[in-house]
């Protein structure tokens, strides 16, 4: 059973999705909590016609609310989703994030808040022995629209033994 609670903003839920490897999520980590903003993110993609998880049908997606608005950073180029979810790793120190976003990243790690993102979970898959390969996962990200550098894939594919 996974010992950290793990949070996820908006952007690994989605892309997960639209590669069929959202499942991955409770496997990995049990319960997976997300914000409000999160929730609302999912929900105006969805009305724009975008492929997106519905969360009230995830058994193992939880919305975790705010205790206070006032641990929620105030930076002007942070999204609302990845804002909530870093305020609720400050309110829950025994966490895990799960974020994309390099701002949102970068915060996190000056609040000395664990972190990962959409392809850490795919390494962890392979390392946990749920995937088989993360290169065929990585080509899909990259066609769904998830930028990831030349530089990154190489890393990622190194720690993955497949490279």
């Amino acid at each position: 059973m996974p010992e950290l609670c793990t949070i996820s903003n908006t952007s690994p839920l989605l892309y997960l999705h639209l590669v069929k490897q959202l499942h991955l999520l409770p496997r990995l980590y049990g319960t997976v909590f997300v914000p409000p903003a999160v929730v609302s993110e999912l929900q105006a993609g969805a009305e724009h016609g975008v492929d997106v998880p519905k969360p009230e049908i995830l058994p193992w997606l939880h919305v975790m609310p705010l205790a206070s608005t006032a641990s929620i950073p105030m930076v002007m180029d942070l999204g609302r989703g990845e804002a909530e979810v870093i305020a609720l790793g400050l309110e829950n120190p025994d966490s895990r994030l799960i974020l994309d976003d390099t701002l949102g990243r970068r915060i996190a790690r000056l609040q000395n808040l664990q972190f990962t993102g959409t392809v850490g979970v795919i390494v962890k898959a392979k390392q946990s022995g749920l995937v088989a390969a993360v290169l065929p996962i990585i080509v899909a990200l990259r066609e769904a629209g998830l930028w990831l550098s030349d530089e990154v894939v190489t890393e990622v594919l190194l720690q993955a033994g497949e490279k």
